[in-house]
């Protein structure tokens, strides 16, 4: 069952990128995973219930993505780059692709919203955690780590989605991460 709910979602994703939201429909989903309408609708009550799932999954695999870079990065500056590649880089050229970016933004449902919601909080519990270390320094800025991290993630991900060209994101989150190095004392 898994597996039948994994390749839903990637056959999902990929009809999302191509056509956008809201001119995929769950016999297009249907469609492109082999599967019957019947079996699409055991698993999906609707194609909303799709794009939460394929939210989550996207986040689910940013999140095992950092990790991994996470374990391998030495340093906030080298931490913050990582944190940055998976939550907005990686992002920004994946909407890129999309003929149908704005589509894509634009056909997202107040419940999908909260999936989008649920997955920044647990990119704010990662950057807080690499904050952790850098308390004291937060602290006598005036701030409490938890609330600059959601700074950071707020930031970077306002970044995303305002940045003219790929070079004024890399810009852009240059300069948050410099803000970051210097509020923790990290530079």
């Amino acid at each position: 069952m898994e597996d039948r709910y994994a390749y839903i979602i990637e056959a999902a994703k990929g009809l999302f990128i191509r056509y956008g939201v809201k001119r995929t429909g769950m016999n297009d989903i249907a469609e492109a995973a082999s599967i019957s309408r019947q079996t699409l609708y055991k698993a999906f009550a609707n194609k909303d219930e799709v794009l939460q799932a394929t939210i989550r999954s996207l986040a689910d695999k940013v999140v095992l993505d950092i990790e991994a870079g996470l374990g391998k990065a030495e340093g906030l500056g080298a931490q913050l780059d990582v944190i940055f590649k998976h939550t907005v880089i990686e992002h920004y050229d994946f909407l890129q692709s999309s003929p149908n970016a704005e589509d894509i933004i634009a056909g997202v449902t107040a419940s999908s919203q909260e999936e989008l919601e649920a997955g920044a909080q647990r990119n704010t519990e990662i950057i807080a955690r690499v904050l952790v270390p850098y308390s004291g320094s937060i602290e006598k800025c005036g701030l409490i780590v938890s609330q600059y991290a959601d700074f950071v993630q707020r930031s970077a991900t306002a970044a995303k989605y305002n940045a003219k060209s790929r070079k004024h994101l890399l810009e852009l989150l240059a300069a948050l991460r410099v803000s970051a190095l210097k509020v923790t004392g990290a530079s």
